[in-house]
């Protein structure tokens, strides 16, 4: 068989959440099942990191996709014309892009639609083109696979989508990241926050993301129970930010936070696993790797007791509401002074964690693949 897949998000040193769920499944696939041709459709020059085996042959596709008017000519133009010369069995878009195009069978993984719930985190443009071509792709595509029981009922509702044509498919987390010793830890803060205990937050700086709601805990944290932890953050900005530049330029203990950037996963690991604790709370989320990493890192979870978290973290996670920035801050506080409450969910996130296995994955998602050509 012939399968095309959408690769545009796998960026050298800038993999993201659906560039890892591209990466480590297509990674075990295309291993896993050499009787099988694999296209990969980039927008740009590609690593040979990613050409996984001999069975992928990459190709290029102009023009790289980084505006919504480039994404409308590279699934409504480029990729037709290469799907006609190529007539593979399958197209399968891990980030849920479809073209509309097109008569070859499609497979959307569509992880989440935050931007139907929450328009105003992002852009006009973006948002419009979201809004207009997602129920689109949902109808389009002959199966579509998301990675929570939440997205899942989510897309259904929102999208008038038959269950029958869905599949869960959980992420898993990089094998990378352990439980540290004592002498990395040590080595970690003394490095990244003056030796200094500090809580953690992983991810993009998107307004979805809470940041903001995240530094004013802090903030409040600090002032009300005097303690001398940091908090880092781990991430790039996306989209609007004057809300977090505002916020932290109006914080009494800014000198506190500590901006990091991105980290490749061979820093992140220590920088993850010397935490006090993860601090993940987001308004919106259709999974959340980062609690993963955490739970297999030993490291408790502090989560946003909405969207799809609760199912993700069980009950392995001190759980707030996003919102109230003062259940934020106590639930730090709980955290930092309290061993037994750390012990107990760092003991229920290592038994959580075994739920997910990009293994696993990679299998189920095959799986999809199989229906799809049934």
């Amino acid at each position: 068989m012939k399968i095309v897949v959408n690769t545009r998000l796998l960026l050298k040193n800038k993999l993201e959440g659906i560039g890892w769920f591209t990466y480590e499944n297509f990674r075990r696939i295309v291993l896993a099942h050499p009787e099988h041709e694999f296209y990969f459709l980039f927008d740009r020059k590609y690593s040979e990191e990613f050409i996984f085996a001999e069975n992928v042959h990459p190709i290029v596709l102009f023009p790289p996709t980084r505006l919504p008017l480039l994404w409308i000519i590279w699934f409504e133009w480029s990729v037709p014309r290469i799907l006609k010369k190529l007539k593979p069995d399958l197209f399968v878009s891990p980030d849920g892009y479809l073209s509309l195009r097109t008569d070859v069978p499609q497979l959307a993984v569509i992880h989440d639609i935050n931007f139907h719930h929450r328009p105003l985190d992002i852009p006009w443009s973006f948002r419009l083109y979201y809004r207009h071509y997602f129920p689109k792709f949902a109808r389009k595509a002959k199966r579509i696979v998301t990675v929570s029981e939440f997205s899942k009922q989510d897309i259904c509702d929102s999208y008038y989508i038959s269950p029958e044509k869905v599949d869960v498919i959980y992420n898993g987390a990089n094998s990378e990241y352990r439980v540290l010793t004592p002498e990395e830890i040590k080595a970690t803060q003394k490095k990244y926050s003056f030796g200094y205990d500090y809580f953690l937050f992983v991810g993009s700086l998107h307004p979805r993301k809470n940041v903001s709601g995240l530094l004013h805990a802090f903030d409040n944290f600090i002032y009300r129970y005097g303690s001398d932890h940091k908090v880092v953050i781990v991430g790039e900005k996306m989209f609007f930010t004057s809300e977090l530049d505002q916020t932290y330029n109006q914080m009494t203990f800014g000198d506190d936070v500590i901006f990091t950037g991105r980290l490749d996963t061979t820093e992140l690991k220590f920088v993850l696993g010397a935490a006090t604790a993860m601090v993940f709370v987001p308004f919106f989320e259709g999974f959340g790797i980062p609690i993963v990493e955490a739970m297999q890192s030993g490291v408790p979870v502090i989560a946003s007791n909405t969207t799809s978290i609760p199912e993700v973290a069980g009950d392995a996670a001190l759980y707030v509401d996003p919102s109230k920035v003062e259940e934020i801050s106590e639930a730090m506080h709980k955290i930092s002074i309290d061993p037994e409450l750390r012990k107990s969910l760092v003991e229920k996130g290592q038994m959580q964690c075994h739920k997910f296995s990009w293994d696993s994955a990679a299998e189920k998602l095959w799986i999809s693949i199989e229906k799809c050509l049934s």
